[in-house]
């Protein structure tokens, strides 16, 4: 099996559904193998092209979205950056009870779907 680089979006309030999402890659019986390439530390002022340049370098992104997503500027910057690098990119519910109340402009019109390890694995492997 390939291992897929992939970027990990999110709210930094969600940093423990991001280390959910991570920690599954790790279990022996998961049928997909990928790279974290997420930011797991505050950048500096040139975080934007840092983030970028490791944007191109993964074969995909997937964000996770909940109520914290509409006011996660860094977050938001970080996919409207994987669509202008045409990356495929997977939105996921973080909590599919508590869905945000507004979609921001970022991803208005994408479709975003409830989290199952069915769809996150299939969406690795298509990469």
């Amino acid at each position: 099996m390939v291992t897929k680089r992939v970027f990990t979006s999110f709210a930094i309030e969600d940093r423990g559904l991001r280390d959910l999402l991570v920690g599954q890659r790790l279990h022996t019986d998961t049928p997909f193998e990928w790279t974290d390439m997420s930011v797991k530390t505050p950048w500096d002022e040139q975080w934007k092209t840092l983030c970028r340049t490791r944007i191109r370098g993964c074969e995909g992104v997937i964000g996770i979205i909940t109520h914290s997503t509409p006011k996660a500027s860094g977050q938001l910057w970080e996919l409207k950056c994987a669509f202008e690098e045409r990356k495929p990119v997977l939105l996921i519910y973080g909590y599919s009870d508590k869905r945000p109340s507004t979609i921001p402009t970022e991803i208005s019109g994408k479709a975003i779907y409830n989290w199952t390890w069915d769809r996150i694995g299939s969406f690795i492997n298509s990469l």
